[in-house]
C-alpha cells in the first residue's frame, strides 16, 4: 500500500526536476503577458483533469489570484455544456475545441493546449485550428511530450510519466503564469 509519505516523496521529486522546464515555463509566461498587453486572450483547453485544470486558471486571470484587479481576458474552452454536446453529438469529440477556436480566437490570442500524454487529438486539432489563425500556442505535457510537443510555440514537458504527478506540475506552472502575470501588468488597481 502506497504512503501518503511516499506520495509527497515522489512529488517532491519530480517538482524539484522542473528546474530542466524552467527556461521553457518563463518563456511562455512572458508570451501570455505580452498576449494581454496587446489586447489578446489567453483561451485554454484541455480533458477530463486538464479540463480542470484549464477552468482553475482562466478564474484565476479573469476573477483574481492574489491580487484586488481588473479582470483579465481568459476563457476555458471545457465549460459550455451546450456546445460541447451539440458539437460532440453532430461532428464528433476531436473538433470539439477547434471548432470554438475558428469561432472566438483571432492572431493576438494565445491557447494554452493541455495534454498529460501531448496524444490527445481533440488538443491537437485545436493547436492545428489555432496555428491556422497564427496564435501562439503553449503545449502543456508530460512523458515525452507527444504530438503536441512538436507543433506548439513553447512546450512545456514535466518530466514524469504518472498522470497525477503531471497535472500537480501543470497547475503549480499555472499559479506562478498568474503570479507573474499579475506582476507584470501591473493590475493590482481595485476592481
Amino acid at each position: 500500500m502506497k504512503t501518503f509519505i511516499s506520495e509527497l516523496e515522489a512529488h517532491q521529486g519530480m517538482i524539484a526536476q522542473l528546474v530542466r522546464c524552467s527556461g521553457s515555463i518563463e518563456a511562455a509566461g512572458e508570451l501570455l503577458i505580452e498576449t494581454l498587453k496587446q489586447g489578446g486572450k489567453i483561451i485554454l483547453c484541455g480533458n477530463g483533469g486538464s479540463a480542470a485544470d484549464c477552468q482553475h486558471i482562466a478564474a484565476e486571470l479573469v476573477v483574481q489570484y492574489e491580487k484586488k484587479r481588473k479582470a483579465l481576458a481568459a476563457i476555458a474552452l471545457t465549460t459550455d455544456s451546450s456546445i460541447l454536446t451539440a458539437h460532440t453529438n453532430d461532428f464528433g469529440f476531436e473538433t470539439v475545441y477547434s471548432r470554438q477556436i475558428e469561432a472566438i480566437a483571432n492572431e493576438k490570442d494565445c491557447l494554452i493546449a493541455i495534454s498529460t500524454s501531448g496524444q490527445s487529438k481533440n488538443i491537437i486539432k485545436a493547436v492545428e485550428a489555432a496555428r491556422l489563425k497564427g496564435m501562439a500556442v503553449i503545449g502543456l505535457t508530460g512523458r515525452e511530450g507527444g504530438e503536441l510537443r512538436a507543433i506548439v510555440t513553447h512546450a512545456i514537458v514535466v518530466p514524469s510519466d504518472v498522470t497525477a504527478r503531471i497535472q500537480e506540475a501543470h497547475i503549480l506552472i499555472g499559479h506562478w503564469w498568474c503570479g507573474v502575470i499579475e506582476e507584470a501588468l501591473s493590475v493590482s488597481d481595485n476592481a
